[in-house]
């Protein structure tokens, strides 16, 4: 007895399955990369300039900081405009799709700060139990 779907239809039914989760790894990429938390984080005060965003956003180099605008305004998920003034002004913000995420990522912020201990807790077992476990840099080692 067969069950009626010949080779090739599961062959397409795969692609399409690897395809579809293809292009969400992609999404969850941009949307779980640190740099695109933290200027969700900070459009979601409301439209910001560059520098406001640069000043807000600690340890963020000036590249790093464009390249998550670009691909955020690639995405759909922030809004650039530029104004026709000498020097050209800039600002950006979140669009209906950017601000739809400013809720998810509060409640995973949310999850993170009441977990953090315990997952501390277990890196840190989780490290007893490796023997070659590298010290941590200024750390003394009691081995000789």
């Amino acid at each position: 007895m067969t069950s009626g779907k010949s080779d090739e239809s599961v062959q397409v039914g795969a692609h399409d399955d690897h395809s579809r989760c293809k292009a969400l790894g992609q999404i969850l990429d941009r949307i779980g990369d640190k740099w695109t938390i933290m200027v969700v984080g900070g459009l979601s005060k409301g439209l910001m300039r560059f520098n406001a965003l640069l000043r807000l956003i600690d340890g963020v180099s000036h590249r790093m900081l464009t390249l998550t605008l670009r691909g955020l305004e690639h995405d759909g998920l922030v809004k650039r405009t530029v104004y026709p003034t000498v020097p050209p002004k800039v600002e950006y913000e979140l669009t209906d799709i950017g601000r739809s995420l400013i809720e998810p990522l509060s409640a995973l912020s949310a999850w993170a700060v009441s977990n953090q201990a315990g997952i501390e807790a277990a890196r840190a077992i989780a490290l007893e139990g490796q023997p070659d476990a590298a010290p941590k840099r200024g750390a003394v080692s009691s081995r000789k």
